[in-house]
């Protein structure tokens, strides 16, 4: 493997991606790379601010002959996820992403890369560094906690930002600009349950898998009709003509991600004829996803009777929950063809003795469309005991197409590569409509390399397009619009 990433051009922002992939940063724990960019400012003699809600901002004065220009706002995330596979013995808290040359490509050794956003950081800290490039005056605000709740957007005050323009560089597409975004919503349900003791006799116990789908990120791969290893693994469990009985089930990751694995521990009388319908259902689920999944297995192994299970009457009820719950795409919008307008990942349901929690994160660039859905998957779990919270809402981020920004690059893109960007909106949650909240006369646009299979393993970012995405930065930040 070339690990060699500093030989990529432009050099500047492939040194400090490679810096960023040898710090830590998951979500939740970003302590060490918002210290590495706090010392990064120190060091350039850059002024900063820490503020309440743990995002650092840096500003950089313009170059002469430039201060008249309007003033500009870059703006990255600082967390990354932290998926990988199941063989790979890794600690996102304390292990360097592995971060490789694979032809036109850069990715990571059994680990989500963090290219989102991890790119653009690499971005804004060239932008700071370099003082050959000429621009107005520069603010870099670097979030908290995007992946997992938008924290630091949630957090950002009145008052930080001078300027009069973002530049948000969290999308995932070179050559598309983005004027709009989905916004979200969580529901979480929680089942509550008393474990009963498991029965020893005439019962053997198997520990049964979901495993080997794509997954992806739940908004923007939402649309491939990719598996949901959730549903999946419960589905089988509502057709199965063996009896069951559920004593712990474990599926699915984190909240923006679609579930590639899941997994359960079931008690059968005839083990067998379990298997022989796992097998049969595997080709099924092979067939049902031709050209989408290319990897699915259902596995089951026998394993040593559990002394404790989930209660009969609850585990039919959440198996039949799951499977009928809202998932993936729900609507499309027919302003914009080809992006999806609300959607569902049931991204998370696992037991622990005491209850099953579930967790689904909701998309959609209509807010009442958002909240029917979440009253949906409401009702639908607490037909079954549990009790649902609607949290952490936000809107999403409605397109400007008469915004000046937008003219200025489409203008600039056309002049440096001969044809015009895409203009678009993504069904994924950007930062930009909680940003836009609170700074309401920000005009703003999200541009950024090409990244594929973010959020998973398989995460990977074209070394062209970061070049391509760069060189448009500069010349966007040389030609800003005069105040």
């Amino acid at each position: 493997m070339n690990y060699n990433l500093e030989q990529l051009k432009p050099a500047l922002v492939w040194k400090h991606f490679k810096s960023i992939c040898q710090v830590p940063h998951p979500s939740h724990h970003e302590e060490k790379i918002r210290e590495y960019v706090v010392e990064f400012a120190k060091t350039h003699n850059l002024e900063y601010k820490v503020d309440e809600a743990c995002n650092v901002y840096i500003s950089k004065p313009a170059t002469p002959g430039y201060e008249s220009r309007m003033g500009i706002v870059l703006q990255a995330h600082l967390d990354m996820v932290p998926q990988k596979n199941n063989d790979k013995v890794f600690d996102f808290q304390n292990d360097a992403i592995e971060a490789y040359i694979d032809g036109d490509w850069v990715t990571a050794n059994g680990t989500t890369l963090g290219a989102d956003n991890g790119i653009g950081v690499a971005a804004m800290l060239a932008v700071l560094e370099d003082n050959t490039i000429e621009h107005g005056a520069i603010e870099c605000l670097f979030t908290a906690t995007e992946e997992a709740g938008m924290v630091g957007a949630f957090g950002l005050k009145a008052g930080l930002l001078k300027g009069d323009i973002l530049l948000n560089l969290d999308s995932e597409t070179e050559g598309e600009l983005y004027v709009g975004c989905a916004g979200g919503l969580d529901a979480s349900a929680t089942i509550p349950y008393t474990a009963e003791a498991a029965p020893q006799e005439g019962w053997k116990a198997v520990k049964y898998e979901i495993k080997g789908l794509k997954g992806g990120h739940s908004g923007i791969q939402i649309d491939l009709q990719r598996g949901n290893a959730n549903r999946l693994l419960c589905r089988l469990l509502q057709q199965t003509t063996q009896e069951w009985l559920l004593a712990s089930i474990d599926g699915g990751g984190l909240r923006n991600a679609i579930p590639r694995e899941a997994q359960a521990v079931v008690l059968v009388k005839d083990v067998e004829a379990f298997k022989a319908e796992a097998a049969a259902y595997e080709n099924t689920l092979q067939k049902e996803f031709e050209n989408i999944e290319d990897s699915i297995a259902v596995l089951v192994e026998e394993v040593a009777l559990p002394a404790e299970m989930i209660p009969a009457t609850t585990a039919k009820g959440l198996v039949n929950a799951v499977v009928g719950a809202p998932n993936g795409v729900v609507k499309m919008s027919v302003e914009m063809k080809g992006l999806v307008q609300t959607s569902t990942n049931l991204a998370r349901v696992v037991s622990d003795g005491k209850e099953i929690k579930l967790q689904c994160l909701l998309r959609s660039s209509v807010t009442s469309e958002k909240m029917a859905l979440g009253y949906a998957i409401k009702g639908i779990f607490e037909l079954i005991g549990g009790t649902v919270v609607l949290s952490g809402g936000y809107d999403g981020w409605k397109p400007n197409m008469e915004s000046p920004i937008l003219k200025a690059m489409l203008a600039s893109y056309e002049a440096l590569y001969g044809k015009k960007p895409a203009v678009t909106a993504i069904h994924a949650g950007l930062e930009c409509g909680l940003i836009g909240g609170v700074y309401p006369n920000l005009d703003m646009i999200s541009f950024g390399p090409t990244i594929c299979y973010p959020h998973s393993p398989d995460e990977k970012v074209e070394i062209a397009s970061v070049e391509k995405f760069y060189d448009f930065l500069l010349n966007t930040l040389k030609n800003a619009p005069a105040k």
